[in-house]
C-alpha cells in the first residue's frame, strides 16, 4: 500500500491552489485541493474580478458624460449603485462558473474537499469542515496556497467604525457620499478612481510623498496629476492618527507636516497591503519556516521542508494573480517531475489598472542608477501614437531602459491606454533576448497601440545617428539635403 494517501495535497483553492492542483492533476498526481471559504480566492471574489469590472462600469459612466469631446451629444446619465453592484457579482460569479466552478476540478479527477487545515506532521494535515467535523490526510508532497488577506495596521478607534477592506468593499449596495482611502497604491488608486467617476467624493491618505511607490516617479506624477484633475484628493506624507464615529459618518485625523486635519468620511477604504494567511496553519508542528511576510521559500518555491512548498501570495514575494500561476509551475515541476525550474525574478510584470494604466516589467530608472549599471533611457509619448489620438488617450509615456551599444532590454515602464497589453511585449522580449534593435525591426500594425511601443525602440536608431555619420553618408552617396538638427540628444523623432 502506499505509504500516503494522496500524491498531492494542495491547501487552498485561490489562483495559486487551482492551477497548482491542475497541473498536479495533469501529471497524474492524485490530487487533493482544500478550500475553507470559496474556490476562486481573491481574485475572482475580493481582487482583480471585481474590482476592474467596478472600474469598467465607472469608466463606461465617464466616457458617457465626456460624449460631447468626441462630437456626441450627452445624454442624462443615471446612477443605480445597486444595479452596479449588482452586475459587479455578476461577472465574478461568471468568472467562478466557467474557470472555479468545484466540478470542473472534480472532473480532472481531483478531490476537492470544503475545511480549513492545519498540520499534524510534516506529511499530514487535520481538516475542519464548517460543522467542526474533523479527519486527517497525508501526502507525499504539500503545496501550501493559502493566499493572503487584506492587512489592517492598529490604529486608534479602527474598531469602533465601520471601515472597509476589499473583502468588504464589494458588498455594498450604495455608494458613499465621501470616502476616505488610506493607501496610495494599486487598489487605493484604483478604486479612488473607479468611485469618483461614480459620484463619491474621494480623498486619499498616504504616508509617502508620492503614489504607487513602486512604479516610476515621474510616470506616478502623471497619474496623480490626471487623478486629481478628475477630483481625487491626496493628502500625502500624512500619518493617520485616529478614526471615530461623527453622526452617521466617520471623522479621520491626520498628521501632515506636524499639523493634525480632519477629514470627514461616509465610509473609509483601508488600502494598507495585505498579510499572508498563516495563523492557522501550525506551521511550527511541521517546522516550517516562516518570517513577517509569510513562509519562507526558495527560488523552486520550496520551504525548509524538502516535500512541503509554497506558491503565490502567501509566500510574501510576489502578490500578483499571474505570479500565483508561475509559481505553480515551478513547484510542481520541481516537486512531482524532478524538472528544475526557478521564479523567474528578471522578467514579473505588474499593472495598476487606473485610467490610464501603468505597467512595468523588469528594472526600474532608480534601481538601475542605484545598481550603478550604464544604460538609456527610450522615451516615446502617447501624443505620437496615432491610434492614441483617435482614440483621445494622448495622456501618457513610454521608457525603456536598455544598454547603449547591445541593445539589452533591462526594463521598461509605460503610463497609457492598453499599458498592460502593451507591457507585454516587453516582458516577452526581454525573456526571449530579443534587443531593442530586433524589437524596433518587428513589423507592427498601423494604426495599433502596440505600434507605439515599437516606435519607443526605434528610439534606439535614432540615438545612433550623429551629425558626422550623416556628413559621411552625404560624401559617399552624394546626397544634397540638410542635415538633420541633432543639438537635443533626447529629441524624439
Amino acid at each position: 500500500m502506499a505509504k500516503y494517501e494522496y500524491d498531492a495535497l494542495v491547501i487552498g483553492g485561490g489562483a495559486a491552489g487551482l492551477t497548482t492542483a491542475g497541473i498536479a492533476a495533469n501529471f497524474g498526481a492524485k490530487t487533493m485541493m482544500i478550500e475553507k471559504d470559496r474556490l476562486g480566492g481573491d481574485c475572482t471574489w475580493t481582487g482583480c474580478v471585481p474590482s476592474k469590472t467596478l472600474l469598467k462600469a465607472a469608466t463606461v459612466m465617464h466616457n458617457t458624460k465626456q460624449a460631447e469631446k468626441y462630437g456626441l451629444t450627452a445624454g442624462k446619465v443615471e446612477l443605480d449603485p445597486a444595479l452596479v453592484m449588482k452586475h459587479v457579482d455578476k461577472v465574478r460569479r461568471q468568472v467562478y462558473k466557467d474557470a472555479d466552478d468545484p466540478d470542473i476540478f472534480k472532473e480532472m479527477g481531483i478531490n476537492v474537499v470544503e475545511g480549513s487545515a492545519g498540520f499534524v506532521d510534516d506529511h499530514t494535515v487535520k481538516i475542519t469542515d464548517s460543522k467542526g467535523l474533523q479527519r486527517e490526510v497525508s501526502g507525499k508532497y504539500i503545496f501550501i496556497c493559502t493566499g493572503a488577506s487584506a492587512f489592517v495596521p492598529p490604529i486608534e478607534g479602527i474598531d469602533s467604525v465601520d471601515y472597509l477592506t476589499n473583502d468588504s468593499l464589494f458588498e455594498i449596495e450604495s455608494m458613499p457620499g465621501k470616502l476616505v482611502i488610506i493607501g496610495g497604491g494599486p487598489i487605493g488608486s484604483e478604486m479612488a478612481q473607479a468611485f469618483m467617476r461614480l459620484g463619491t467624493e474621494v480623498d486619499v491618505v498616504d504616508m509617502a510623498p508620492g503614489i504607487l511607490s513602486n512604479d516610476d516617479l515621474e510616470l506616478t506624477a502623471i497619474l496623480k496629476d490626471t487623478l486629481e484633475e478628475e477630483g481625487v484628493t491626496y493628502h500625502l506624507n500624512s500619518s493617520l492618527k485616529s478614526v471615530a464615529k461623527s453622526g452617521s459618518g466617520i471623522t479621520v485625523t491626520i498628521e501632515q507636516d506636524g499639523e493634525e486635519k480632519k477629514l470627514s468620511a461616509d465610509k473609509i477604504l483601508m488600502a494598507t497591503g495585505r498579510r499572508a494567511n498563516i495563523d492557522s496553519l501550525q506551521t511550527d508542528i511541521a517546522g516550517i519556516n516562516t518570517y513577517k511576510g509569510g513562509i519562507s521559500v526558495d527560488d523552486k518555491c520550496r520551504t525548509n521542508i524538502k516535500h512541503i512548498y509554497a506558491v503565490g501570495d502567501v509566500t510574501g514575494r510576489y502578490q500578483f494573480t499571474h505570479m500565483c500561476e508561475h509559481m505553480a509551475k515551478v513547484a510542481t515541476s520541481n516537486a512531482l517531475i524532478k524538472i528544475p525550474m526557478k521564479i523567474d525574478k528578471k522578467h514579473v510584470p505588474w499593472v495598476t489598472y487606473t485610467n490610464p494604466e501603468l505597467g512595468h516589467v523588469g528594472a526600474t530608472e532608480k534601481q538601475l542608477n542605484d545598481a550603478g549599471e550604464s544604460f538609456e533611457v527610450y522615451r516615446f509619448p502617447f501624443s505620437k501614437i496615432d491610434r492614441a489620438i483617435t482614440d483621445g488617450n494622448t495622456t501618457g509615456l513610454i521608457k525603456v531602459y536598455a544598454k547603449k551599444w547591445s541593445g539589452k532590454i533591462l526594463g521598461a515602464s509605460i503610463l497609457g491606454a492598453h499599458a498592460g497589453e502593451m507591457i507585454s511585449e516587453y516582458a516577452l522580449a526581454m525573456r526571449n533576448g530579443v534587443s531593442i534593435r530586433a524589437f524596433a525591426d518587428t513589423i507592427h500594425p498601423y494604426p495599433s497601440y502596440g505600434l507605439g511601443a515599437r516606435r519607443a525602440a526605434d528610439q534606439w536608431y535614432i540615438r545612433k545617428q550623429s551629425e558626422t555619420l550623416v556628413k559621411w553618408i552625404k560624401i559617399i552617396f552624394g546626397y544634397r539635403g540638410e542635415i538633420p538638427d541633432f543639438s537635443d540628444p533626447n529629441r524624439i523623432v
